[in-house]
């Protein structure tokens, strides 16, 4: 049996790009898929939480699996590795598309899945940094990260009152009867005057 395995992390990225790629390997192989095995779930998941780990219990020696890339199996070196050890002490065939791999039982196997495995897990960490860094520098630069709690209603019902709340501040008009006034709570009225430079509290 020939199995083209599938896993997506997010039900917001699609399973098409793989299915072309696999579908086009078989082509050129001149052989056919006879099941499909499709999952949207992390790689992170214990594999046996996944239907992955169930199609491995069910396979058989001189089965095929044939997926896009080694990191579709798992997402850390250590769980692609155990996956494959598993599949040689049974005699199953992986097959990846991109890495252009093929399980066997020999050394050179084991070397080219280490290989694969490890690059694709410290081009992930590389990621994660790069973006841990990129957000710590922004913070660093005071950009205040996402939507602040509240700035939605806020600018919808006070933007454009600026002179409006300061002659009434002037007047020493407290929060919740300014908020009484515009229409809004006096958290909103505070929220708004605590954001904006250009007000004078004095």
């Amino acid at each position: 049996m020939i199995y083209g395995y599938i896993r997506v992390s997010t039900d917001k990225q699609t399973v098409e790009n793989q299915r072309f790629e696999i579908n086009q390997f078989c082509q050129h192989q001149e052989t056919i898929v006879d099941k499909w095995i499709e999952e949207t779930i992390s790689g992170a998941k214990n594999v046996d939480d996944r239907k992955l780990g169930k199609l491995l219990k069910k396979m058989k020696k001189g089965d095929i699996l044939i997926c896009s890339e080694l990191s579709r199996l798992g997402r850390n070196l250590l769980m692609i590795m155990g996956i494959l050890n598993e599949c040689m002490n049974r005699d199953i065939q992986v097959w990846t598309i991109k890495d252009n791999y093929r399980l066997g039982s020999d050394i050179s196997s084991k070397v080219l899945a280490f290989a694969f495995g490890l690059s694709a897990e410290i081009e992930r960490n590389l990621i994660s940094q790069r973006t841990k860094e990129a957000l710590a520098r922004k913070r660093a630069e005071g950009v205040i990260l996402g939507r602040p709690k509240g700035s939605k209603s806020s600018k919808t019902k006070l933007t454009g009152q600026e002179k409006k709340i300061q002659e009434l501040l002037d007047k020493k008009v407290s929060y919740s009867a300014i908020g009484r006034i515009l229409g809004v709570h006096r958290l909103t009225v505070s929220s708004f005057v605590s954001r904006q430079d250009s007000f004078n509290l004095n």
